[in-house]
Parts: structure tokens; C-alpha cells; sequence
């Protein structure tokens, strides 16, 4: 009889230590990329375009990146615009709002138009399944035809339809192709920033850079990416945003811009990926004082290095830390733009008396968020 109560404390010892046990994993599956509840994060954005206007400026017309209201995973509220003159909020040619704005003859030297608002972002987990998708038929070609065609800087040639055959081979499930070229471009590609002494990014987003250096930034590789699988006949998007970094909370900077894809699967749906920030987490590669804070100001929450469990992850999913501005390439403004048509839009674009006003000489941006 005097043995029992130590029996029952043991007992309930070795129970406490398994549900300690079983707490503590589940708190680890937790902070596992695409485990436990899905993500949600809240962020003030104030986005801040400031124009140098040359002597002698007849006409000023600018249009801004707004955030987009069309986005499932993204909730825009308190949208506020501060410009110096009438503004009107439009579309362009992809269907992304635009902030307009017009000066004629501008008796400043300068000028800013500022966004602020709030937005909520969901975390995606897209699910993807590869045996409910099914190849492509000619009307889904006919359907998502823009989204096969070649950019000005989204090269599909003969040289990219040799390697994208090569790399798919018969394989015509569309998401399992598109892995195939997801892995592809991981294996054969790594981001400037890993090695900023030796690489470096184009200017524009380029595929024949990404492929010929064999390096870039986020634009290079979707790029690529994108003409790789447009090249297989699988749609694909380009989406414009920016990462919101925890290291760049609150600081009046540029805080630059991010772009991912989406690709289209008949049975699925547009499956979102992120090859770009994938390559930070694929592979072991120095850490050092040249690249540190560069790579850690790659990715969305600052972690970085190998990581098979997130390259999985931004195959079919994306975190909660960006907002999106726009979506794809060669885009015609409204009002027409007198220039050809604009790269992309992930900050603005300028033109005084009908010519580009370049950014840097011509207009910075400032991107200053914060976390209520």
C-alpha cells in the first residue's frame, strides 16, 4: 500500500513529460513553413513618390503603383492620397489601379505624392496536388494565350524552347512540369546577393541575363522562369510587389521591391511560387561580411541558408510579409503613356513633356511601413 502513491506519481510524471513532449512538437511543427494555422499580418504602408521637375517642364505625369483590391490573399483599407495636384485612381492594360496624377506647367522644383493605408495579408497555401491537374488543352491555350507570350525582356526563342524541352521532357502534367523547371533553375542559377563581389542583377529583369550569367535578382529568375514555362505552353503570371521586412520596420527608405509568378493548372488553378527567394534557402554557400546583410534582406521575415523544407514550401505557397502593386510586363497605362510600353510597375513611372523621366535622377521612392 505505501508503494502506490509513488507509483501513481511516477505515472503521472512520465504523462506530464509526454504531453510536454507533444506540446513542444507541436509548437515546433508550428513554426515550420505551411504547418498550423495560416498566417495573417497586418501592416501601415506609406508609399511616397518624390519627382524633380527640370526647368522649363510644360508636363508632368506620373502614375503610382497603388496596392491592389483584386488580390484574394490581400486587404486594402484607409486608403489615403496626398498629391499636389487632381489625381484619379485607373487601370492599366493587366487590370492593376493606378494613381494618376497630371501637372501642367509646374511652378515647383519638386514635389512628392504620397499612399498611405493598411493592409492585411493572408499567407497562400495553394494545396497543390499534381494528380488532379491535367494538361493544357488548345481552348486553355486559347484562353490564357497573353499569359504564353513572349516580353520585350520575357524571351521565348528557339535556345529557350531547346531547354525547356530538355528539362521537361515527355512530361506533360503541368505541375509537374513546372517543378521540373522550378528545380532547374535552383540547380543552375544563384541570386547576386550571395555573392555580391562577383554577381550582380540586370537592370531591366531580363531572361537572356538570367541565363547567359547564369545570375540575377528576383526579375531575372521569374523571368526565366516564365519563359521557360510559357515555352511548354504553361500560362504564367508575373506579380509585383514588396517584401516587408522585419530589419526595415519603420526606416524612410526605398526598401526596393519583390516580384514571384503564378502559373496556371487546369484542375488546380493559378498555383503560386517564389523561385527567387527559394534559391536563398537552396544549396550551402558562404555567409561572410560582403553578403550577410544582403541575403538577409532577401527574404521576406530575414532567415536564410539551406532549407530543403522551404524551398518546398515556395512551390505552391507564399508568407504573409509582402503586398502586391502590380502584375506582369510591357504595360500600357491609362491615360496611354507617349512612351513604349513600361517594364513593369512595382514603384511608378514618370514622364515630363511626353519623354521617361528616369528614377534615381529624375523620382525616388520611399516605402516606410509599420506594425500596429
Amino acid at each position: 500500500m505505501t508503494r502506490r502513491p509513488t507509483v501513481l506519481v511516477a505515472a503521472a510524471i512520465t504523462a506530464a513529460i509526454a504531453v510536454t513532449g507533444w506540446i513542444d512538437s507541436v509548437r515546433a511543427d508550428a513554426t515550420k513553413p505551411g504547418t498550423g494555422p495560416l498566417r495573417q499580418a497586418t501592416f501601415e504602408l506609406r508609399n511616397e513618390v518624390k519627382v524633380k521637375v527640370p526647368d522649363g517642364a510644360q508636363r508632368v505625369r506620373i502614375w503610382m503603383a497603388l496596392p491592389q483590391d483584386t488580390d484574394p490573399a490581400q486587404r486594402v483599407r484607409d486608403l489615403k492620397i496626398d498629391a499636389p495636384a487632381p489625381y484619379r485612381v485607373e487601370r492599366d492594360s493587366e487590370g492593376s489601379r493606378v494613381l494618376y496624377v497630371e501637372l501642367v506647367d509646374p511652378k515647383v522644383k519638386e514635389f512628392a505624392v504620397v499612399e498611405t493605408f493598411v493592409v492585411t495579408r493572408s499567407e497562400i497555401r495553394d494545396h497543390v496536388d499534381a494528380s488532379k491537374a491535367r494538361p493544357l488543352t488548345e481552348a486553355d491555350r486559347a484562353r490564357f494565350a497573353k499569359y504564353l507570350q513572349a516580353n520585350k525582356h520575357v524571351v521565348i526563342d528557339d535556345d529557350i524552347k531547346k531547354l525547356a524541352n530538355q528539362i521537361v521532357g515527355d512530361e506533360t502534367n503541368p505541375v509537374l512540369a513546372a517543378r521540373k523547371l522550378y528545380d532547374w533553375v535552383l540547380e543552375n542559377v544563384e541570386y547576386w546577393v550571395k555573392d555580391p563581389k562577383n554577381k550582380k542583377a540586370s537592370p531591366v529583369g531580363s531572361t537572356t541575363y538570367c541565363l547567359t550569367f547564369r545570375t540575377g535578382n528576383c526579375t531575372d529568375f521569374e523571368s526565366l522562369w516564365a519563359s521557360l514555362a510559357r515555352a511548354k505552353g504553361i500560362p504564367t503570371q508575373i506579380v509585383y510587389g514588396s517584401f516587408l521586412k522585419p530589419d526595415l520596420r519603420a526606416q524612410d527608405q526605398d526598401q526596393s521591391y519583390h516580384c514571384w509568378a503564378e502559373v496556371y493548372a487546369p484542375g488546380i488553378g493559378w498555383v503560386h511560387h517564389d523561385v527567387a527567394v527559394a534559391d536563398l534557402y537552396h544549396g550551402e554557400y558562404p555567409v561572410n561580411a560582403d553578403n550577410e546583410r544582403l541575403v538577409k534582406l532577401t527574404t521576406a521575415d530575414g532567415t536564410f541558408g539551406n532549407d530543403p523544407a522551404r524551398v518546398d514550401y515556395y512551390f505552391g505557397n507564399l508568407d504573409a510579409r509582402r503586398v502586391v502593386w502590380s502584375r506582369n510586363r510591357d504595360l500600357t497605362m491609362t491615360p496611354k503613356q507617349d512612351g513604349e510600353p513600361v517594364n513593369a510597375l512595382p514603384k511608378a513611372y514618370v514622364e515630363i513633356d511626353g519623354k521617361v523621366h528616369p528614377e534615381g535622377s529624375g523620382w525616388v521612392r520611399k516605402l516606410t511601413y509599420r506594425e500596429p
